[in-house]
């Protein structure tokens, strides 16, 4: 199983779905258009896919790995996603709490904390992990859940994972 990120002439993830978003691209300043991205390669019989985007360049500056993005009950037939995906809530997809939701930001708006942020490395150049997973049963797990909450439901499910290492610009 494979993951395809079109990247700028540069080797980033596109301005467009980063911090150097024009106002187009933001929502309270936050880049909340996620990057377009396919898949391939997916196991025969998954039934569902999730993806998980992160940041562990973030820990020296905040503590901890930034979540960005996480979503789950994503039809294994949906291979092509979208630029926007997030936002238009693309195929039914379930969506998570990322990072802004955490009590150290102390963001309640589901607009910003149960869909993609984009990447907005404050100190220097960060490498983000997309993971997507495909499973052979459907999380279940309600709008605004934690990433834990989806790790825990894909224990003994998960068929295939593929991941991409994204560079983005500070």
């Amino acid at each position: 199983m494979d993951v395809h990120v079109k990247l700028d002439e540069n080797g980033y993830i596109p301005d467009a779905f980063a911090k150097h978003a024009d106002a187009a691209g933001l929502y309270a300043g936050t880049p909340t258009r996620s990057f377009p991205f396919e898949v391939t390669g997916v196991p025969e019989g998954t039934a569902t896919l999730a993806v998980v985007f992160y940041d562990i360049d973030s820990i020296p500056v905040c503590g901890f790995p930034w979540i960005h993005w996480c979503a789950c009950d994503i039809p294994a037939s949906v291979t092509k996603f979208p630029e926007d995906a997030s936002n238009q809530r693309f195929a039914g997809m379930v969506q998570g709490k990322n990072s802004s939701a955490s009590r150290l930001v102390g963001s309640h708006d589901p607009l910003l904390t149960c869909r993609y942020n984009g990447p907005q490395p404050p100190d220097r150049d960060h490498t983000y992990t997309l993971r997507v997973y495909a499973l052979d049963n459907a999380p279940q797990l309600r709008e605004g859940f934690w990433l834990n909450e989806l790790l825990h439901a894909m224990e003994g499910h998960v068929m295939g994972e593929a991941v991409a290492q994204l560079p983005a610009r500070a």
